[in-house]
């Protein structure tokens, strides 16, 4: 079964949103585009309380972007962004989610940030996804949104782990630093990760 997994497209990752990524807006059309070519369509979204770890807001004496370390983990200080119950949380108003068959919500926890949409950053904690998708039937796993450098590239790495035949959609994504991306994505080609245009799949 060939599973599309759109990633974050959330307001506050669009340009005017609180953490937005370069042209961010663009991919949603592409994204609407191609749902008709998958047999299931998932959804993923930052779901942050307000008190969330991650946001610099909640460290005095913290400027976003800084680095911290959580839990022996390095952590980037974000600005608030996707907390729960708000406008910034919500799917793009063009994005068609009509196809969705469910959404996973991620980085709910407090106390840990949680990038890729299959486990939080210590993989401490699963969200289900991987188990879902084997469930429903998933061979070969899809993956857009964003924003590639971050979100979109942990949930990839994770799900080749979970054993996915896994394509990412370069046209469908954007990255937040292309430059980081560009060395991520040597990287994911060293997984196995094959890299395909929305017009290609």
């Amino acid at each position: 079964m060939k599973t599309l997994l759109i990633i974050d497209a959330q307001n506050d990752f669009i340009p005017n949103g609180s953490l937005p990524v370069p042209n961010g807006d663009q991919i949603i059309p592409i994204i609407n585009k191609i749902q008709d070519q998958f047999d299931l369509v998932i959804g993923t979204q930052d779901w942050h309380p307000k008190d969330h770890i991650s946001f610099a807001s909640n460290h005095d004496g913290k400027s976003v972007f800084d680095e911290i370390e959580i839990h022996g983990q390095p952590q980037t200080l974000w600005p608030n962004h996707c907390v729960q119950g708000t406008a910034g949380a919500e799917f793009h108003p063009d994005l068609k989610t009509e196809k969705f068959e469910a959404i996973f919500r991620k980085g709910t926890n407090k106390t840990i940030d949680s990038y890729s949409a299959f486990y939080d950053n210590g993989h401490l904690k699963s969200t289900g996804l991987a188990g879902y998708l084997k469930e429903k039937g998933t061979t070969q796993l899809f993956l857009c949104g964003l924003a590639s450098d971050i979100c979109v590239y942990f949930s990839a790495r994770d799900a080749v782990k979970e054993g996915f035949d896994c394509f990412f959609i370069e046209d469908a994504s954007k990255a937040l630093d292309k430059d980081v991306f560009e060395k991520l994505k040597k990287e994911m080609i060293a997984m196995g990760i094959q890299m395909v245009t929305s017009t290609s799949i």
